[in-house]
């Protein structure tokens, strides 16, 4: 054990090099940082450890997902399919509808069709749950199909809450479910969050209808809306929060914004637009719906609200067209990172909302620090107390230690929260543990009578097993401490297990290194510890 080869050497003396490298950004300051990176070398490390929403202030937010919307509208969508489906079947019926919001009903005029409306449901999506009572038709889905579209839409959700943050540019968002149907989203130095909640609260659903020719907004305001049709307010409101303009518009979607491939904000004529592009298929049913209706107008629908309706002059047959709707340029950008991200399967809706502010992150880090310092100072004493010479080569150790450790973190990017500093703190004081067991164990080989070299070589190699099997226990837990944890817990873990795997490299190789090194150039005696 006393014997180290060179190409050992050189990598343990490479890795700390490394070390001290990538943990060096850390001491000064972001603004620092981001200026000196523009006149460094590329190849430099600049990055620095990120910190989490408790270290840097930013918002907290608990999102809840209504998945039941996703069921109301399948069973809408249901209504209409069934009703053609019956009549291509001759099957008589009366008051097709819905029964709640998770349910359609209808009365058979003909109690014998019953089986016959039974597999035609079924044809139609085998988890529907079908009773059918003396002519009485009830649809809805099953348990089971409920808790699929459930857990769908949560994951869906997620997908898309995270497109829009990470199209913010926010570092290292916290975004995960919670229970059921919640999503908890933390977004570190995050400064205006009204906009992200304007942002997140959004369907941004787009539809292309064509307007109700035949039907006058007057009549349909008092009441008379044909059937398939429907009454929705235009984008702009006046002061008292009232749209400005109201629209009668067809149900049935022309075009789905499910095909569009890209949304940019531009100008066109001075005015902030935003310019959107479909898929193939979406360019092809666009193309069809522009040439079939020319002289048309054809509403442009975000979220139940008209944003405009122009009038169709020619067929458009690039798949490519221009929305506008008297958009400042926030709001330009906004829509298009909406369109851009996709559609929430469901509505979100803001049920918890916190801010931290940077000053109270300021004091966490300034307490986190002290804390470090302290223990840190405190170890170092202990050590060179109990050990003397040895103990400053144990020091030496620990420093490369936490310099390795922050430079992993800053490479992972991960994010450091306050449990996450304890977390460091506590490495401190695990890290000399393998070398009080080393040291330990090489006096009681002093005391045998054993020689320096014996008592040295002995003391490192007999230590080595105990050292593996109590970190690797620690190791296993905070393995699962992350995998079952969440928020801080996960902090905690992500140093701890970080923590273990740098102390012991550096109590194994780098202490060794140092002691061999010594002992081969001083030829000692007799072993100060």
């Amino acid at each position: 054990m006393v014997y180290f080869a060179k190409w050992k050497v050189i990598l343990v003396l490479l890795v700390c090099a490394l070390g001290i490298i990538y943990a060096a950004p850390n001491l000064l300051s972001r603004e620092q940082v981001v200026s000196w990176s523009e006149e460094l070398p590329g190849w430099l490390p600049v990055r620095q450890v990120n910190l989490g929403l408790d270290l840097r202030g930013g918002s907290h937010l608990l999102l809840e997902v209504d998945y039941r919307a996703v069921i109301t509208e399948r069973m809408e969508s249901l209504v209409d399919t069934l009703r053609g489906e019956l009549r291509a079947a001759d099957v008589g019926y009366t008051d097709l509808g819905l029964r709640g919001a998770d349910g359609v009903g209808l009365t058979l005029t003909d109690p014998a069709t019953a089986d016959q409306v039974r597999e035609i449901v079924l044809g139609l999506d085998p988890t529907f749950d079908v009773q059918i009572e003396d002519g009485q038709v009830t649809v809805r889905f099953s348990q089971a199909a409920v808790e699929q579209l459930r857990d769908s839409a949560i994951s869906q959700s997620i997908e898309i809450v995270r497109r829009r943050i990470d199209e913010l540019g926010t570092n290292e968002p916290n975004i995960q479910r919670q229970g059921e149907s919640r999503i908890l989203v933390q977004l570190p130095g995050v400064d205006d969050p009204e906009r992200v909640k304007d942002l997140l609260g959004q369907t941004a659903r787009l539809t292309f209808h064509l307007l109700d020719e035949n039907t006058s907004l007057s009549q349909a305001l008092s009441g008379n809306v044909p059937a398939g049709s429907e009454v929705l307010p235009g984008n702009e409101v006046g002061p008292d929060g009232e749209p400005l303009r109201q629209y009668v518009v067809r149900r049935r979607v022309m075009v789905s914004g499910e095909t569009l491939v890209d949304a940019q904000p531009t100008f066109q004529q001075g005015q902030p637009v935003v310019s959107f592009r479909f898929d193939s298929v979406g360019a092809s049913r666009f193309g069809d719906v522009t040439s079939e209706n020319v002289n048309r107008q054809l509403a442009i629908v975000l979220d139940e609200r008209v944003i405009s309706a122009p009038v169709i002059r020619g067929a458009i047959l690039g798949g490519s067209g221009v929305i506008e709707g008297s958009f400042t340029v926030e709001q330009a950008n906004d829509l298009a990172l909406l369109l851009r991200a996709g559609a929430l399967p469901a509505p979100l809706t803001v049920l918890e909302e916190r801010t931290v502010g940077p000053g109270l992150g300021a004091d966490s880090i300034e307490a986190g620090a002290i804390a470090s310092v302290i223990g840190l100072v405190g170890v170092l004493i202990f050590m060179v107390i109990a050990y003397g010479l040895f103990g400053v080569f144990a020091n030496i150790a620990l420093l490369f230690n936490l310099a390795l450790l922050i430079a992993v973190l800053s490479a992972l990017q991960a994010t450091l929260t306050l449990p996450g500093i304890a977390g460091i703190v506590l490495t401190m004081g695990m890290a000399v543990d393998a070398n009080v067991l080393i040291f330990e164990r090489i006096r009681e080989e002093m005391a045998s009578g054993r020689s320096p070299i014996s008592a040295i070589d002995a003391g490192f190699s007999r230590a080595l097993t105990t050292i593996i099997d109590s970190n690797l226990t620690t190791l296993i837990a905070a393995i699962l401490l992350f995998a079952l944890g969440s928020g801080p817990v996960k902090g905690f873990a992500v140093t701890l297990a970080l923590g273990i795997l740098t102390s012991m490299f550096t109590a194994i190789m780098v202490t060794r290194l140092i002691v061999v090194t010594w002992l081969r150039r001083t030829r000692p005696k007799a072993i100060p510890i």
